[in-house]
């Protein structure tokens, strides 16, 4: 006689609805209420806070030049530029909530102008890094002139490789989304990709604040 047990599900031992055990409905069962995927950019979110962290403390203790060894960013910034730069980055990250909820919302016409606007966003402020790096050369402040040009070129340009980085990333959602691999079932994919965004703009607010804004 052929057995009629019912198989055993991971709700049935731990006494649960399956959807407590299964997060989101996207087919990960975790103990920390989040995707595997999602922890996974928070931990590595959390160490470059602690690389940004250095960075940002080394300028700090080095964004004076020693005297006779140059000039310093200090006294070659535009303010008022990298304020339109830094304006432009932080549209982004409004871009980048637009395009999450629009795949969410399985709009994919919608999905694709913003992450595109984002992407687009990204690569203006990547431009007017180029733009700030090429005047300052001319002015004679290249990488090795002193302790306080490497330490700005070495923080500013690390976060400037990030955004990139952050570009490759949108760009690579974006051709997912027009291949028909981007479905509202794993709209998780763009959420990862904006922590990721969101999080070098948070970081770019700061950098400008202490290297651009203080005296």
């Amino acid at each position: 006689m052929a057995s009629t047990t019912a198989p055993i599900s991971s709700a049935d031992v731990y006494d649960v609805p399956d959807e407590d055990v299964v997060h989101g409905g996207h087919g990960y069962a975790t103990n920390t209420g989040i995707s595997n995927t999602k922890l996974g950019m928070w931990l590595f979110l959390a160490s470059e806070c602690l690389l940004f962290g250095g960075l940002i403390t080394t300028y700090l203790l080095y964004k004076k030049p020693l005297p006779g060894t140059g000039v310093g960013p200090q006294d070659l910034f535009d303010i008022p530029f990298t304020s339109v730069s830094s304006f432009i980055l932080l549209m982004s990250s409004l871009t980048m909530v637009l395009a999450v909820s629009a795949i969410e919302a399985d709009d994919h016409s919608r999905f694709r102008i913003w992450i595109s606007a984002t992407a687009l966003l990204g690569a203006l402020f990547i431009s007017g890094q180029v733009y700030e790096f090429t005047s300052f050369v001319h002015e004679g402040m290249g990488y090795t002139l002193n302790r306080s040009s490497s330490a700005f070129y070495t923080l500013t340009g690390f976060h400037g490789v990030h955004v990139t980085f952050g570009i490759v990333m949108l760009m690579s959602v974006l051709f997912l989304s027009f291949r028909g691999h981007l479905s509202k079932n794993k709209s998780e994919t763009v959420e990862v990709v904006g922590l990721y965004w969101h999080f070098v703009d948070v970081v770019w607010i700061l950098i400008f604040a202490i290297v651009y804004l203080i005296p």
